[in-house]
């Protein structure tokens, strides 16, 4: 009865880890190809296996972009959790998300795979699903992490909530023009317009966050 069992174990995490690799080589194609142009057997070929393995573990393209998607938001959604609950003040912590939330360069893989089904989800149902849940993700971390500072006397703010908003809309903004034109605004300006908004939404000096 063990030996069964630990073979169905066996069997499982055989079946965990290749769903795995094909994620991860969705994410690489995708990147590559775009999520419009991304076919199954171009994710086939990156892991030179079949598109018949591909369809035993997800049933159709949709579900294993979908699938992709989740799990990166599951990653990011962990980060973001130890970032807004970790050491130091309201003000580092705020700031560990905005740097977070703002990408490194303008080739960031996770912004410009956010970018990608943010045109997707204007017509797939099931992007749109996640890209929603990406957004509820980032607003909740930024009104967590603004509500923290309120209790412990740091911030001033009325409205935590309506405040994330205003801080998120106005960095996709920005965010989206650095990524297509980074000869017009860098990342270190891009860094100072945040620094400034979440200021005066928490009604701190700029001067709090570190450069």
């Amino acid at each position: 009865m063990r030996r069964a069992d630990s073979a169905r174990g066996s069997r499982a995490d055989q079946a965990d880890q290749r769903r795995a690799e094909l994620l991860e080589a969705t994410r690489r194609v995708v990147l590559e190809r775009g999520l419009a142009n991304t076919r199954v057997a171009d994710i086939a070929k990156a892991v030179n296996v079949s598109g018949g393995l591909i369809h035993y573990h997800f049933a159709t393209k949709d579900e294993l972009i979908t699938a992709m998607l989740r799990a990166t938001l599951d990653i990011e959604s962990a980060r973001l959790d130890q970032l807004v609950t970790g050491e130091g003040s309201a003000a580092e912590r705020l700031d560990r998300v905005l740097r977070f939330y703002i990408p490194q360069s303008r080739s960031d893989q996770s912004w410009l795979l956010w970018i990608d089904a943010w045109n997707a989800a204007l017509r797939e149902s099931a992007v749109r699903q996640i890209v929603l849940e990406l957004e509820t993700t980032w607003l909740r971390a930024l009104e967590q992490v603004i509500s923290a500072g309120v209790a412990e006397g740091d911030f001033t703010c009325e409205d935590p909530a309506g405040a994330a908003e205003r801080i998120d809309a106005m960095l996709d903004g920005l965010i989206i023009r650095y990524t297509l034109h980074p000869s017009v605004l860098s990342r270190g300006r891009l860094l100072e317009h945040a620094h400034m908004a979440a200021a005066r939404e928490v009604g701190i000096s700029p001067d709090a966050f570190s450069r």
